[in-house]
């Protein structure tokens, strides 16, 4: 029953409230206190919507009070609720550094990681424009071109007195720096436009790989911190054993390889889709593209692509630029293709780390080979065109297609699942291909009384200069010249499966020559050959290449079968360049560099270490008839040295043992 004198109720929006509420209902008296006639109206509202009687309205009022209240107050209850599950997480995270630091380091990574992402957001939303207007003196031509030319000389300056002081330990490294220079020269010769060719772009670009490569492989921190990153990739990779083990058993992926490694490449798709969902690759990838594009001014879309394959393959980086394709010029698709020759994509990146691979070596390798593509692209065929993405804009990266986590991490393992028949099917075809090649060499090579001729025994004596200029040893050069020459010929996946048997024989202690062969390679060797490999520039990557980026823009078909043999090559020589970066920046660490210490200590079986330390010992011991040996350079006068020799003898077999 209404009361007498109250008027009709009428609908309005509480705009004054900040929410949209078209449903709430008030009267045009308001001389009511507040909440109890609009309050009354909306229960009244909400009733005669259901159809229920007046009794049963009166009941549903506190429940409409109660939705209303939780309204108007939602942006301050999330607050209050974001502001707990700081404090819990900020409880959380103390608790486990103050219990074991060591054991919470993940924790404590991801959690900086995020903290500086926050702030930097925060940053450049108070202080973004200020800093821009601070910076615009630098806009004047005069005085850039002046820095410019400061910069550039300090930087020659220091080059010279750096190569000049850190080469006087290690002469070898001047056969890599030659080898930079070798390639460049090489390259600049087969230039498409000499005249224009952007020399910014060039120096920027391998500057910023030799200074990356710097911090990761010379410095302590650098050294620690991608280490840690490996070890915590390998840890994360062996929890595909547990879909693997339950799917196919665990003598099978014990034992086999097709069960034991390419399983990884299904997990780790299914990774990477999610993180692309939840927007952390795009992120990343624009982040290291503004880097690129502010220092070596290269466009946006080449700059983008480039960067996405670190993270992605061949096929998939184009995606993240697909709509600007069809009006890119000849220069940038260069570069485009170039970029995914020079890199690995991250799913067969876990397959690597598990043969045992170095794992900071390989994330070293593809995050420096993204400005090195860009440099030799530009150095092989310079821009003569006018570019249509010079603005320092960034572009807007596609979505995923998926609504929900759970569908894009169906849909990564789905399309791994490609990845993986394709990976199968071509260590099939390319293995057996090799095997009938090599017995066609060696039936051709016995007709004229030359045995054992087969193809990597060519590859052997045709790349050999090619990688004694990258910085590795002679006795060397032969085994890894094979490799360098599987993966260009093959693929890089079998130059990784032989060069992890090397690595295996090395680390097992294994002699180094046995019957007049060499077993294993040097772990200088195996560094600058990690990084050697590193890439898709192979053979049959050219039809990767022209398939996927065929299918995004088909009426540019022949457009893009001018410029891939050139990208080929390209990408194939950064990824040689980054070797010689490597050889330039590497230095022995750990037991081969103090096997005084390490053969004090008790060793019970054959490590390389052990190997490489008492073969040292052997060199140093002298025997003088019936007298004991005699000790000299590190191990003289050291009272523990004829027992080191009597441990080094139980393993190995040396003049000095007798």
């Amino acid at each position: 029953m209404e009361k007498a004198g109250r008027k009709e109720p009428i609908a309005v929006s509480t705009v004054e409230s900040g929410i949209e509420n078209p449903g709430l209902e008030l009267t045009e008296e308001v001389a009511e206190p507040e909440g109890s006639k609009a309050t009354e109206a909306q229960g009244h509202s909400l009733g005669d919507g259901l159809g229920l009687p007046p009794h049963q309205r009166r009941i549903l009022q506190p429940f409409t009070k109660a939705r209303s209240f939780c309204k108007i107050h939602a942006s301050l209850f999330k607050k209050i609720l974001l502001g707990l599950l700081c404090l819990a997480y900020a409880a959380y995270f103390l608790a486990a550094c103050i219990l074991d630091f060591q054991r919470a380091l993940a924790l404590f990574v991801i959690t900086c990681l995020v903290i500086f992402i926050l702030v930097h957001h925060v940053l450049k939303k108070l202080f973004g424009n200020k800093l821009t207007r601070c910076l615009e003196p630098f806009k004047n031509s005069c005085l850039r071109d002046w820095m410019k030319w400061v910069f550039a000389g300090i930087s020659l300056v220091g080059l010279i007195l750096w190569l000049a002081l850190d080469t006087a330990q290690r002469p070898e490294q001047l056969m890599s720096f030659a080898g930079i220079c070798m390639f460049i020269i090489i390259l600049f010769a087969c230039s498409k436009h000499h005249r224009a060719v952007s020399w910014r772009t060039v120096f920027w670009g391998l500057g910023l790989q030799f200074v990356f490569g710097l911090f990761v492989i010379r410095t302590d921190p650098g050294v620690n911190a991608f280490q840690w990153l490996g070890d915590q990739i390998q840890i994360f990779l062996n929890y595909t054993v547990a879909g693997s083990s339950f799917v196919f058993g665990d003598e099978l992926i014990k034992n086999i390889f097709a069960f034991q490694s390419l399983p990884i490449i299904i997990f780790f798709g299914c990774v990477m889709s999610i993180l692309y969902y939840l927007g952390l690759v795009q992120w990343v990838v624009k982040k290291i593209a503004w880097i690129l594009q502010i220092t070596m001014g290269t466009t946006a879309t080449e700059t983008l692509a480039v960067t996405g394959n670190i993270f992605v393959g061949m096929t998939e980086a184009p995606l993240l630029i697909r709509p600007y394709l069809a009006d890119m010029t000849y220069s940038e698709i260069h570069a485009v293709m170039t970029g995914g020759f020079a890199t690995i994509a991250g799913s067969v990146l876990g397959a690597y780390i598990s043969f045992g691979i170095d794992a900071s070596s390989l994330i070293s390798a593809s995050v420096m080979a993204a400005p090195c593509a860009l440099a030799l692209s530009k150095l092989v065929y310079p821009e003569v065109e006018e570019s249509k993405f010079k603005s320092k804009e960034g572009l807007k990266l596609p979505p995923r297609k998926e609504k929900n986590v759970l569908e894009a991490a169906s849909s990564g393992a789905t399309e791994a699942m490609n990845l993986v028949a394709n990976v199968a099917a071509n260590l099939i075809a390319f293995l057996a291909v090799l095997a009938f090649v090599n017995a066609a060499l060696s039936w051709l090579g016995s007709l004229v009384d030359i045995q054992g001729l087969t193809f990597q025994v060519i590859c052997s004596y045709v790349l050999r200069p090619l990688v004694f200029m990258m910085g590795v040893e002679w006795t060397d050069c032969p085994m890894v010249a094979e490799l360098v020459g599987l993966k260009f010929f093959t693929n890089e996946f079998v130059a990784y499966q032989q060069l992890s048997q090397y690595k295996s024989k090395r680390l097992s202690g294994v002699e180094e020559w046995i019957g007049g062969e060499k077993q294993w390679i040097s772990v200088r060797a195996e560094i600058i050959t990690t990084f050697s490999l590193c890439g898709f520039a192979n053979l049959g990557s050219i039809g990767i290449t022209l398939g996927g980026l065929t299918s995004m823009v088909p009426h540019r078909k022949s457009d893009l079968s001018k410029v891939v043999v050139s990208a080929l090559f390209t990408g194939f020589c950064v990824s040689l360049v980054s070797a010689c970066v490597a050889g330039i920046l590497y230095v022995p660490r750990g037991a081969e560099t103090d096997c005084v210490s390490f053969l004090n200590t008790s060793f019970t079986n054959r490590t390389y270490e052990t190997y490489v330390c008492c073969t040292g010992l052997f060199q140093s011991t002298s025997l003088n008839g019936t007298n004991p040996p005699a000790f000299s350079g590190p191990w003289e006068d050291k009272e523990f040295s004829a027992m080191a020799l009597a441990n080094c003898c139980g393993f190995y077999t040396n003049v000095v043992c007798a």
